[in-house]
This record gives C-alpha cells, structure tokens and sequence, in this order.
C-alpha cells in the first residue's frame, strides 16, 4: 500500500525518520512479538532472510503523532505483526462490517 505523505509531518524525511534510525543504531528495536529483534537495516533478516528495510511505526497508528516515545524502528516482520490487528479492523470497516467488540464498544 502506497505512503500518503500528506498525512506525515513535513521533516519526516530529513528530521524525524533519521533521527529514529540513529536512537535505533540502524537496527530494529524489537516489538511486542519479537522483543529481542535486532535486524540491521539493508541485511538478511535472521529469521526470515528477507532484506531488512528499516520502518517507522507509530504504536498509536496516528502518523501525525511524532513524538519519539511513540516511534520505534522496525524491521517488516516486527512492524506487520504489531499493525496486523489494526489493518484488519480497518478493511471490515472499509467493508461496513464491525466485530461484536466494536458494536458493543459504540453503544
């Protein structure tokens, strides 16, 4: 799925994205799944083999929210796993369907 820059701060790709990169020293910071990950950009990934491709995630998923405690570098396999939930919610919604969850949780 294609990046809507729009919706990112205007120093994303010359501040905000770097300087993430740098906390992380080049390396994927770990998720909630996989807390001991630390892929190195551009190299094979450990477990899968993949080229590693550093991204930033937002843990909150809201892309105009920048602050650092809310960035973390992550390889594919670390930022898929945390976003899959929230992508699936938003392809029922984008369908008009809900969970019981979420019904119960706009009542």
């Amino acid at each position: 799925m294609p990046v809507n820059w729009s919706l990112y701060p205007a120093n994303w790709k010359t501040e905000i994205r770097p300087a993430i990169l740098e906390r992380a020293g080049n390396c994927c910071e770990g998720s909630p799944a996989y807390p001991e990950c630390r892929a190195a950009n551009h190299e094979p990934h450990p477990v899968t083999g993949s080229r590693v491709v550093l991204t930033i995630a937002h843990l909150n998923h809201d892309t105009t929210d920048s602050r650092p405690e809310n960035l973390r570098a992550w390889c594919q396999r670390c930022h898929n796993t945390y976003d899959a939930a929230h992508r699936r919610r938003n392809r029922q919604r984008s369908r008009g369907q809900t969970t019981l969850f979420e019904e119960v949780e706009q009542r």
